[in-house]
């Protein structure tokens, strides 16, 4: 379907010239930059959903809450491209990004998809399933109960960046994170993270890194037809220089009353060619 978008955000996390792990966590609303869409994830579930998409322990209110709040966030703020209206006890997000129909239940469950191209293939397994689809942007569930027990209760994540969701889910937050090289403060103040994503904020941050491809997934797994040397990318070429720097703006949303957040990662790739054009950004991304 041609929708008509706004350009790509352009950020730029390295301002202080040095590359860290920290929090680095923004009340959200602060001033960035602008947005757009990417066209890989159906790619990706049509691949092998279970590759891209897990769950584990995921309550029904959580599911339900999530919906809600995704499908009202769409509408109020993308207008443009999502509307939905009520017929009796069923919900219908019309989704023009995709020109799917997406009806659920009043409890949010999803019941039906409607479209006038070919359906979609996978079918959509869940209501996170569809509306993670109908985004670029990657969604993680983090759940906790009394007691302190936390864990990643939901991904659907089709550019992750060089980990499987198959590993992360059901983990705690220092396990996700300990393969991070300089993590090792954050992870001892887990706890407070959580608490923090769950009962405060929203919040946002951002993470970088160098690449020398354009893909945005990087599962550990190639997807069938790619080269596993050029899939892994980070192979420097003298003769034909290409690198990126790819940067994740990830933002999470607490539900405090059932004990949860919602954590959305969009993975941008920056040409380092244009960067080279800017000093003050050239010249922090050296020092990094």
């Amino acid at each position: 379907m041609n929708t008509d978008l706004p350009d790509t955000a352009d950020y730029f996390p390295i301002e202080r010239g040095r590359y860290d792990v920290s929090p680095g966590l923004f009340q959200f609303g602060a001033d960035f930059g602008n947005g757009a869409r990417d066209q890989k994830k159906l790619e990706a579930r049509r691949e092998d959903l279970t590759k891209y998409y897990r769950i584990e322990r995921f309550a029904r209110a959580e599911s339900r809450s999530l919906a809600s709040f995704i499908v009202t966030r769409l509408t109020k703020e993308y207008p443009k491209y999502f509307s939905m209206t009520w017929a009796g006890e069923t919900l219908e997000l019309a989704c023009g990004l995709t020109g799917e129909r997406l009806l659920f239940d009043d409890d949010y469950n999803l019941v039906e998809t409607e479209s006038a191209s070919p359906e979609v293939t996978p079918v959509y397994v869940s209501a996170l399933d569809a509306l993670a689809s109908q985004v670029q942007e990657d969604l993680t569930v983090i759940s906790a109960r009394s007691g302190g027990e936390h864990w990643v209760s939901g991904i659907h994540a089709c550019a992750p960046n060089y980990w499987s969701p198959a590993e992360k889910i059901g983990q705690s937050f220092a396990d996700v994170h300990a393969p991070v090289a300089g993590m090792q403060q954050t992870n001892r103040a887990q706890q407070a993270m959580v608490d923090a994503m769950i009962f405060k904020g929203p919040y946002v941050r951002f993470t970088w890194g160098l690449t020398t491809d354009r893909y945005l997934n990087h599962h550990p797994n190639p997807a069938p037809g790619h080269d596993p040397a050029l899939w892994h990318g980070r192979r420097f070429s003298l003769q034909a220089p290409q690198l990126y720097l790819r940067t994740e703006r990830q933002v999470s949303w607490g539900f405090p009353e059932i004990g949860c957040a919602l954590f959305t990662i969009r993975t941008y790739l920056t040409n380092c060619a244009t960067l080279r054009k800017d000093p003050n950004k050239k010249n922090n991304l050296i020092a990094a």
